[in-house]
C-alpha cells in the first residue's frame, strides 16, 4: 500500500485533458489516485492507479461545474428539525460559502469545518474528515448539536456523484470515460458499485463505515425544474444523456413523512435520529477498488464486509425453492421476514465458509428478509414472491386476450382486431394518446401487448387465444400495419394511430397536448423507415410458423410455410425500407437468427442465403467498431444482445465477448429483485409510461433482452457462474412486471417517491419476448455452492442428481456439466436424470396432448470440451428427433457418443 499527500495549494488536476480550474490537494491511496478541490474539499479526481487519464468522479466538467447547485463527493445534505417543529433542509453544495480548514493529523488527507456552506440556521456544527483508513481512502463527517434542543435527523444524505455524464461524449467517449453506479441498499451492508461503460475494472466501491447504513437511494432533483427554494437540487440537467446523480441516506424519514407519504413501500423501513444537545454523531464511507466486476464479491469478503448471495436470485415462485449463501465477520445471530408470512426462512447448514439459508415464499409481491448479526448489524435482502411461473403466463395470456382486446368499435385507424397498450390505474384501453404509437399498435410502446400476447404462445399456446390472434396478424398486422403487396411488401408502418383534428375533431382531448411533436400525423405515422417495428411483426409470423408446424390443429388460417415466408419477408423489408436504423442492433433482433435457423430446416436456401447475406454485410460493420452499441440514443442498452447473437454467427468471437462485458458494466448482480439482472434503463417511461420522467427504470425490456447474450455466453462457459446469475436476475426480473390478473407493467418506478409500478403496459412486451424465449432450467455443479437448479428443483441420489424444472415452460434445459443445451419445439420436460459417471442423461417428456401428440426435441454440445449425444429413438427430422408421446410420460435417453 502506497500513502502519498502533497501540499495543498499549488498542484493543478491531474486528469490528462482536464482544464485547470483550482488548486487541488493530491493523494495516492493503494489502487486508487486522485485530488480534493482546495476551495470546498469535494473529490475533484478519483482515478485507478496508472490510468490518469480516467476519473469515476466528473472531473473533466470541473469548469462548467464549478459555483453553487452542483454536487460532488464530500458534499452533505440534512433534513432537521426540533420537537414540535417543521422539517428544515440545508445541503453544503446549494449555496456555496467558504470553509474552515482544521488541522490533519497523521492519516488526515483534509479536513474542514464546513457548518457555513450547510446554509443559515444550521444548529448542528458540521466536520468533513477525508482520511486513511484500512488502507483506503475514507470521507467522514461529524455532526454535533450545538444547539440547547434536541435534534431530530430525518434525513441525512452524501450525494454519490459520479460521473455517468453521457453529455456531449461519443459512443467511445462514453465507454472509455462514463461510468454507472449502482446501490446495493442493503442497511448496514449496503454498498454501492461503479462500474465503467466498457466493463472493465477495476471497478469502485462505496462501503459504508459505523454507523451509515445505507437506507435509501434518493435523486437529487433537477434544479431547472424543481422549486425555487428547494435544496436538495443538481443543475446539471437530467435527461436522456444524464440520469442524475443521488443521495446516499443514512436516515430518510423526513422525506418518507413528505415527498414519498404516497410511495408504494420502501427498501428499507425509514428511519430518524435524536441528537441531544452537545451529543455527536460519525458517519462515512470508503472508497475501495475492486480489480474486475467479478470481483466485487471477493473484494467485499477482503474488507470484511457481509456478503449475501441468492441463488438462483431474489424472484422467488411459491413452487420453487431458493437458497441464501450469507458470508460475514460477525455471527449470524437470526433473520425475519416482512411481511411476516412471506419468506419462510431456515438454516440448511455451511459449505466452504458460506452460511446457507433455505428459503420458501408464501403469497405475492415485494417481501424484505432482514440479517442480524452479533456486532449488532443489520443487512437486508430484498425479494419478490411470484405465482408458479405456468400460472402467470396463463394470466398474461388471458388479460391480454381479453381485457386488452380491440374489436368492433369501427375504429377508423383500423386497428380491429388488435391489442392495445392498457391504463390500469383507469381500467381501460389506451385507445387514444398524445404519443400516437401508444394507441397505434406500432413501436415498441405500442406494439408491447401484442408481442407479448404472442410470444406467451410460444411454450404455452392456448387454442382459444391462438385463434384470436391468427386474426390478428391476419387482418390487422398483414391487412393494415404491413405492406401486404407492391414493391415495399413487408414494410411496416410507424403507428395505425395519428393525429388529424380536420379528420376527426372530437377525438382528441386536452389541444395543449397535442402539440408535441409525438402527435404524429397520416404522413409521419405511415413512415416505413422505423426498423425497430420490423422484429415485432417478425416475431408475430414466427411463433405462428412454429406453432403450425410442431403442434396439431393449433393455427388454421394458414399453414406454417405462409408464416415463414412472411417472417423473412419481413427481415428483407426492414434492410430495404428501414436501412437507416439497422446499423445498430435492434431489440428482439435475436428472433432473425431463429428465422434464418427455420428456413435453413425447411430447406427454403435461397430466402436463408439471402438473409444471412444481408446480415453479415451488418455484422462486419460492428466488427470494425470499438464499441458497435449505437442507436437512435446517444447511449443505449438495446441493441447488444442482437449485436453480440451475429458476431458469435459469424465467427467474431472476439467482439462478441467484448460486447457481453460491456452488459456487465451496467448490468449488475446485487441481492435484491429489482438491482439483480437490472440492465440498465432510465428514459423509456418518456416513451411508454404513464408517469412520464428521467428515472430509473427497474425490470424495463432491457433486463430480460440483456440476459440472452449472457446465457450463451454461460452455455459456452459452465465454469463463470457470475453470468449466470446476473443472467438469470434479468429472466426472472422480467416476470415481477404481471401481477396477478395478468397486467404486465412497462417497468418500475425506482424513485423512493413512488416505489409503484406504471400504469401503463407499454413497451412490456419486448421483455417478454426475451423471457419467453430464454426462460429454461440450468443444472450447475458449482465448486463453492455444490449442485444447484436455476429454475429447477434438485434432488441427489446414489449416482445421479435429478432436476424438474418448474420454469414455466420446461422446454429448455442445460445440463452444465456434460456441456448439453436440451431444447423441445414441441413437448415438456418434466424432470431430467444426469449420471455424472457416465454423463447419461434420461429425460422424462409429459403425455401427449390433442394440439401435441409427439415431441421434437433438439440436443447441442456447446463447450469445446463436451462431447456429442445420440438420443435413443425417435425418428431424425429437421436437424432434430421427433420422438412419440403417449397417454402416460414417456422416458428419452441421451447418451455421450
Amino acid at each position: 500500500m502506497s500513502i502519498t499527500r502533497l501540499p495543498a495549494l499549488g498542484a493543478l488536476f491531474l486528469l490528462a485533458g482536464a482544464a485547470p480550474a483550482v488548486p487541488v490537494t493530491p493523494f495516492a491511496i493503494g489502487a486508487l489516485h486522485g485530488t480534493l478541490r482546495a476551495d470546498t474539499q469535494t473529490l475533484a479526481q478519483l482515478s485507478p492507479a496508472g490510468e490518469p487519464a480516467f476519473s469515476f468522479v466528473p472531473t473533466a466538467r470541473e469548469a462548467e461545474r464549478s459555483g453553487d447547485g452542483y454536487n460532488y463527493v464530500g458534499d452533505l445534505d440534512l433534513r432537521l428539525r426540533v420537537a414540535g417543529g417543521t422539517w428544515r433542509d440545508f445541503g453544503s453544495a446549494h449555496r456555496r460559502r467558504p470553509i474552515v480548514a482544521l488541522p490533519t493529523p497523521r492519516g488526515t488527507i483534509a479536513a474542514a469545518d464546513i457548518t457555513a456552506t450547510m446554509g443559515d440556521g444550521m444548529p448542528l456544527l458540521v466536520e468533513r474528515r477525508w482520511q486513511i483508513d484500512r488502507g483506503a481512502l475514507a470521507l467522514r463527517f461529524r455532526l454535533t448539536n450545538r444547539s440547547a434542543a434536541a435534534v431530530e435527523i430525518g434525513g441525512l444524505g452524501m450525494p454519490m456523484a459520479f460521473d455517468n455524464i453521457i453529455t456531449g461524449r461519443d459512443l467511445d467517449q462514453a465507454h472509455a470515460q462514463a461510468s454507472f453506479a449502482d446501490p446495493y441498499i442493503g442497511r448496514d451492508a449496503g454498498y454501492l458499485q461503479v462500474t465503467r461503460l466498457n466493463g472493465q475494472g477495476p471497478a469502485l466501491l462505496v462501503l459504508p463505515g459505523r454507523d451509515t447504513p445505507f437506507e435509501a437511494y434518493a435523486p437529487l432533483a433537477d434544479a431547472a425544474h424543481a422549486p425555487a427554494d428547494a435544496v436538495f437540487t443538481e443543475k446539471t440537467r437530467r435527461e436522456q444523456t444524464f440520469e442524475g446523480f443521488y443521495d446516499w441516506l443514512v436516515h430518510s424519514r423526513g422525506f418518507a413523512e413528505r415527498e414519498w407519504r404516497n410511495a408504494g413501500g420502501q427498501w428499507n423501513a425509514p428511519t430518524s435520529r435524536l441528537l441531544a444537545p452537545g451529543a455527536s454523531l460519525e458517519i462515512g464511507v470508503r472508497f475501495v477498488a475492486a480489480p474486475t466486476i467479478r470481483g466485487i464479491e471477493p473484494t467485499l469478503i477482503a474488507q470484511r464486509r457481509p456478503v449475501a448471495i441468492g441463488l438462483p436470485g431474489y424472484v422467488v415462485p411459491t413452487d420453487q425453492s431458493a437458497s441464501l449463501f450469507v458470508r460475514a465477520p460477525s455471527r449470524l445471530t437470526g433473520f425475519d421476514s416482512s411481511p411476516a408470512d412471506a419468506l419462510a426462512v431456515r438454516r440448511a447448514g455451511s459449505i466452504h465458509g458460506w452460511t446457507r439459508l433455505a428459503i420458501r415464499s408464501h403469497g405475492y409481491g415485494p417481501a424484505r428478509l432482514t440479517l442480524h448479526y452479533a456486532d449488532g448489524q443489520q443487512q437486508t435482502v430484498s425479494y419478490y414472491v411470484t405465482r408458479p411461473l405456468d400460472t402467470t403466463m396463463a394470466a398474461l395470456g388471458r388479460f391480454a386476450t381479453t381485457r386488452q382486446w380491440y374489436e368492433g368499435k369501427g375504429d377508423p385507424f383500423g386497428r380491429s382486431p388488435a391489442i392495445l397498450t392498457y391504463d390500469h390505474e383507469a381500467q381501460r384501453i389506451v385507445d387514444v394518446e398524445p404519443r400516437v404509437w401508444i394507441a397505434g399498435m406500432s413501436d415498441e410502446g405500442g406494439a408491447g401487448s401484442w408481442v407479448a400476447a404472442m410470444m406467451k404462445q410460444l411454450d404455452h399456446p392456448d387454442a382459444a387465444e391462438v385463434a384470436k390472434l391468427e386474426r390478428l396478424v391476419d387482418e390487422t398486422v398483414v391487412g393494415r400495419l404491413q405492406v401486404a403487396d407492391g414493391p415495399h411488401r413487408g414494410g411496416v408502418r410507424k403507428s395505425l394511430f395519428y393525429y388529424d383534428p380536420a379528420r376527426f375533431p372530437t377525438l382528441y382531448r386536452d389541444p395543449a397536448a397535442w402539440k408535441s411533436w409525438t402527435a404524429w400525423d397520416a404522413k409521419q405515422a405511415g413512415d416505413l423507415g422505423r426498423s425497430y417495428n420490423y422484429p415485432h411483426v417478425a416475431i408475430g409470423h414466427w411463433v405462428l410458423y412454429r406453432l403450425a408446424r410442431n403442434h396439431v390443429g393449433l393455427v388454421t388460417r394458414h399453414d406454417w410455410r405462409w408464416y415463414l415466408d412472411w417472417a423473412q419477408t419481413t427481415i428483407v423489408a426492414m434492410m430495404r425500407d428501414a436501412p437507416y436504423y439497422t446499423q445498430f442492433g435492434q431489440m428482439e433482433g435475436n428472433v432473425f437468427l431463429d428465422i434464418l435457423a427455420d428456413l435453413r430446416r425447411e430447406g427454403m436456401t435461397a430466402e436463408a442465403d439471402r438473409i444471412e447475406a444481408l446480415m453479415r454485410a451488418r455484422t462486419d460493420h460492428w466488427a470494425g467498431l470499438r464499441y458497435p452499441f449505437g442507436s437512435e440514443m446517444a447511449w443505449d442498452s438495446t441493441g447488444q444482445p442482437e449485436v453480440y447473437d451475429w458476431l458469435r454467427h459469424f465467427g467474431y468471437g472476439r467482439q462478441a465477448v467484448q460486447t457481453r462485458e460491456v452488459i456487465l458494466g451496467y448490468d449488475p448482480t446485487l441481492p435484491s429483485w429489482g438491482y439483480n439482472g437490472n440492465a440498465r434503463r432510465y428514459w423509456d417511461f418518456l416513451y411508454g409510461g404513464k408517469t412520464a420522467r428521467i428515472e430509473r427504470q427497474i425490470h424495463h425490456y432491457g433486463s430480460t433482452n440483456n440476459a440472452l447474450p449472457l446465457f450463451d455466453s454461460f452455455r459456452r462457459d459452465p465454469t463463470d457462474l457470475h453470468l449466470l446469475r446476473v443472467a438469470y436476475g434479468g429472466l426472472m426480473g422480467g416476470i415481477t412486471n404481471i401481477d396477478r390478473d395478468g397486467f404486465a407493467s412497462a417497468a418500475f418506478h425506482a424513485w423512493p417517491d413512488r416505489m409503484q409500478w406504471d400504469a401503463y403496459s407499454g413497451d412490456y412486451g419486448m421483455g417478454y419476448f426475451a423471457h419467453a424465449y430464454a426462460v429454461a432450467s440450468y443444472l450447475v455443479d458449482d465448486p463453492t455452492f455444490g449442485w444447484l437448479g436455476f429454475g429447477g428443483e434438485v434432488t441427489q441420489a446414489a449416482g445421479s442428481v435429478t432436476i424438474r424444472p418448474r420454469d414455466g415452460a420446461r422446454t429448455r434445459l442445460f445440463i452444465a456439466p456434460a456441456g448439453q443445451w436440451i431444447t423441445l419445439a414441441a413437448g415438456r420436460i418434466a424432470a431430467a436424470r444426469y449420471a455424472p459417471k457416465t454423463g447419461a442423461i434420461t429425460l422424462t417428456l409429459d403425455p401427449a396432448d390433442a394440439a401435441t401428440p409427439a415431441a421434437r426435441l433438439f440436443v447441442a454440445r456447446t463447450t469445446p470440451a463436451g462431447r456429442d449425444y445420440a438420443v435413443a429413438g425417435g425418428t431424425a427430422e429437421r436437424g432434430g428427433v421427433t420422438l412419440p408421446l403417449a397417454t402416460t410420460p414417456v422416458e428419452v435417453t441421451l447418451r455421450p457418443r
